[in-house]
Formats: structure tokens, C-alpha cells, sequence
């Protein structure tokens, strides 16, 4: 049978940061993907938050196939018939170098994998791995295509609902809560178009993300980024409450509704659908994470649950990459010993514990039970909304004074689950 050092499961980002990372180290490294090729399914939203991970690729950025750098964020309040939004612009977002970017997956992991391939590491597309060998409990490599691959360490990145991980027994159980379901179009459109429809200049970027009626009361928002060419548009739905009304196959149907609003219309209108997909997303935080090593494997990216919403900020992307070199880090460091027990890649959990990586996840821990408040999806979206109907509405008569118009639509109840609410925000 054919042994390598490390064999990495999943060509996303978090696989192919942990290569790129081993690259030149003088290791024999094996990485399979599923897809026809790095990059072909991955879904993500599409935005890459660069300064926490600046350092860790400092070669790559000046030639990566980026989109935009983003200098607008908003963030929209949308009622049955109306909507508010809020949006941030400062000169700190101009400035180089940017802090974050749109992409696209299917451009970008393809380009990150040739340059995985070009320093000399073995990248294998179209091959789905069936199991996990096991020796004296200990991972000894994997069983893809029928075949059997020995390896020294297994890292798996195969994704959100890790067949690796669950095989190797380190699948912590988890309930809906902690999933929710991603369905994404990228919408080509002229960029003068785009500049001109989000106020922006030269190869400037915008972020939105909307909640509310959007997901009819569930948890979930929908969001956009402008690329180079195209738009990316999405919708997130917490699979719990779509369980709970047996509604599966109502999200494409809240994803039509979301292209349909008026707010969304005016800005795809002439666009062409060029891609659809729809993804598992995580969404359980800190306290879903669960194992991250075993004797003789690590787990990255999705596979350990790194993806942290935050409501006015939604990321994964840095994390995959970051676990994926702090993993290669742990193999290099257990390579010198010759030991990938248990013990050794524990390493890997500290690794991530001194990054900003666990330190994010450990600071908004609590964030997952904020943000899933029906009350931000259902109850806030339309008081707000009818309290500026009637603020911004002039009669034929005497106009209502201010506080008067606002008082009607809160009484003493609304005031104090309103305090209760703030309260829970706190603690983010």
C-alpha cells in the first residue's frame, strides 16, 4: 500500500492552506478532493477578512485572484412592507492595505490549489474517500476510491458534516441548532452598473446584509457582495426552524421572494444567473466545536465547526485557512518527534487556543443564542417599520408629536422585552 506523511481530505481552504503551509517542508503530502476540482463546490458567501491571516500567507496576497476590497457596509431591517438600512462607509476601508475582500470560491481555490501543485504537492480531484484505516486505535491513513492510502496523519477538511471526522469517531453530536442552510446565485452584471447601483468607484467593494421577513420569521438573513463582474446574493434559514413546520422546500421558495423585493430587484435587474448552489453552513459557535484532534488526525475548516456569526459580521473563510496552517504547523512540529499520537497533535488545539482563531470563538460564545432571537427576525423588523411609517407620514391634518407617534407602537411590555433583549446582547 502507498504511504504518505499527510494525507489532507477536502481541497477548500482549509485543506489547501494546510498544504500550501507543508509546501517545500520535505514531506510527502496527498491531497484528495471530491469535486471535479478545487473550488467546484464550495458555496460560500463569498468575503475574506485578510488581516487576521495577513501574516500567515504574507506571499500570497499580491497575487491572489481577489474581487473587491470592501468600503461600504450595511445592514438592512426588512418588515412585510417596508425596510430600514443602516450603512457604514469610513476613509480606514479605503486605505491600503484593505481589510477584507470579496471572492469567488470556484476562481480562488482553483488558482490557491495550482499554486499547492506547483510547489510540488499531489493534488487528486474526483475521488471520494470512503473510510478511515485504524490501527491500535490509531488513524493510519484512508480507504478513497477502493483503494487504501497509509499515512502518518489525516487531516480532514471534507467539510461541514465531516465523513472523516464521524468515521474517526471525533463527530461530537449536534442538534439542527447548530445548521443552518446557505443557497447562493452569482449574477453577472456590467461593472459600471454595479459602481453605479452601490455608489462605489474603480474596484471598490460593497457588503450587505439584510434580516427580517426575508426568512418569514425564522432564523437566518440574506446577503450580497459585489464582485468584479457579478453579484453575489444569498440566503441563510436555520435548519431547526425550518424542521419545526416541516418547510424544507420553502427555502428556494424565500430565496425567489428575497430577489423579488423591491430592495433586491433594482439592483440585480439585467443581471444573468451564472451559478446556484446551496451549502450546509455551521452555526453552533464555541460550544459545537468539539474535538479537534485524534491519534493520528486533525480536524480544519468546517470540519471542526469554524464558522462564527457575530449578526453584523458573518465569517469562516479565515478561520479555514488559518486552522489549515496552524494544522500543517502541528504536523511539521510531530514530524520531528516521529509521534502522531494523540498527545502530540494536541498541540494543534493550543495552536488555535493562542491564534485569534479560539480566542474569537471563546469571546462570542454566547453569540449563537443572541443572534437566533425570533424577536430580531419577526417583532423588530415591523415595529421599527411602523414606527417611521408614521413618523415620515404627513397628514392632511395636525401632525402627532414625536414621542406620541412612538409611544403607540411600544407599551410597557414591548420596553421591557426590549431591555431583556439588549441584556442578552451584552454579552457580545
Amino acid at each position: 500500500m502507498e504511504k504518505f506523511d499527510v494525507i489532507i481530505v477536502g481541497a477548500g481552504l482549509a485543506g489547501l492552506g494546510c498544504a500550501y503551509t507543508l509546501a517545500g517542508k520535505g514531506l510527502d503530502v496527498l491531497v484528495l478532493e471530491r469535486g471535479d476540482y478545487p473550488g467546484s463546490k464550495n458555496a460560500s458567501g463569498g468575503r475574506l477578512y485578510i488581516n487576521p491571516i495577513r501574516n500567515l500567507f504574507p506571499e500570497l496576497w499580491d497575487k491572489a485572484p481577489l474581487e473587491r476590497h470592501i468600503v461600504h457596509e450595511s445592514i438592512t431591517m426588512m418588515a412585510r412592507e417596508r425596510s430600514l438600512a443602516m450603512d457604514y462607509t469610513g476613509d480606514e476601508l479605503r486605505r491600503e492595505p484593505h481589510q477584507s475582500y470579496s471572492l469567488l470560491r470556484s476562481k480562488f481555490d482553483r488558482w490557491l490549489a495550482e499554486q499547492v501543485e506547483t510547489n510540488g504537492t499531489m493534488l487528486m480531484c474526483k475521488v471520494k474517500v470512503n473510510g478511515v484505516l485504524k490501527e491500535n486505535n490509531q488513524i493510519v491513513g484512508v480507504i478513497a476510491g477502493g483503494d487504501e492510502l497509509l499515512a502518518d496523519v489525516v487531516i480532514a477538511c471534507d467539510g461541514v458534516l465531516s465523513f472523516v471526522a464521524e468515521k474517526a469517531g471525533l463527530r461530537t453530536s449536534r442538534t439542527a441548532h447548530d445548521y443552518a442552510v446557505g443557497i447562493k446565485e452569482v449574477i453577472t452584471l456590467e461593472p459600471t452598473l454595479i459602481n453605479e447601483r452601490f455608489h462605489l468607484e474603480g474596484n471598490e467593494g460593497a457588503a450587505r446584509l439584510y434580516v427580517g421577513d426575508i426568512t418569514s420569521g425564522k432564523f437566518g438573513g440574506g446577503f450580497i457582495y459585489t464582485n468584479k463582474e457579478s453579484i453575489s446574493l444569498g440566503i441563510v434559514i436555520g435548519i431547526e426552524d425550518m424542521g419545526t413546520d416541516h418547510s424544507a422546500a420553502e427555502a428556494p421558495a424565500l430565496f425567489d421572494a428575497f430577489k423579488q423585493r423591491r430592495e433586491i430587484a433594482d439592483l440585480i435587474k439585467g443581471g444573468t444567473t451564472v451559478e446556484y448552489a446551496a451549502h450546509l453552513i455551521a452555526e453552533g459557535g464555541y460550544n459545537a466545536i468539539g474535538n479537534l484532534y485524534g491519534n493520528g488526525i486533525l480536524l480544519a475548516g468546517d470540519a471542526a465547526g469554524l464558522a462564527l456569526n457575530i449578526g453584523f459580521t458573518v465569517r469562516g473563510m479565515e478561520y479555514a485557512l488559518a486552522s489549515g496552517y496552524y494544522a500543517a504547523q502541528t504536523v511539521l512540529k510531530a514530524k520531528e518527534s516521529g509521534d502522531y499520537s494523540s498527545k502530540s497533535l494536541s498541540l494543534y488545539k493550543t495552536l488555535l487556543e493562542e491564534s485569534f482563531v479560539l480566542k474569537d470563538f471563546l469571546s462570542f460564545r454566547e453569540s449563537p443564542a443572541v443572534v437566533s432571537n425570533p424577536r430580531f427576525f419577526n417583532y423588530y423588523p415591523e415595529m421599527i417599520g411602523n414606527i417611521l411609517q408614521d413618523i415620515y407620514n404627513v397628514p392632511t391634518g395636525t401632525k402627532e408629536k414625536l414621542y406620541a407617534t412612538m409611544r403607540k407602537h411600544l407599551s410597557v411590555r414591548d420596553m421591557w422585552g426590549f431591555l431583556k433583549d439588549l441584556r442578552r446582547i451584552t454579552r457580545i
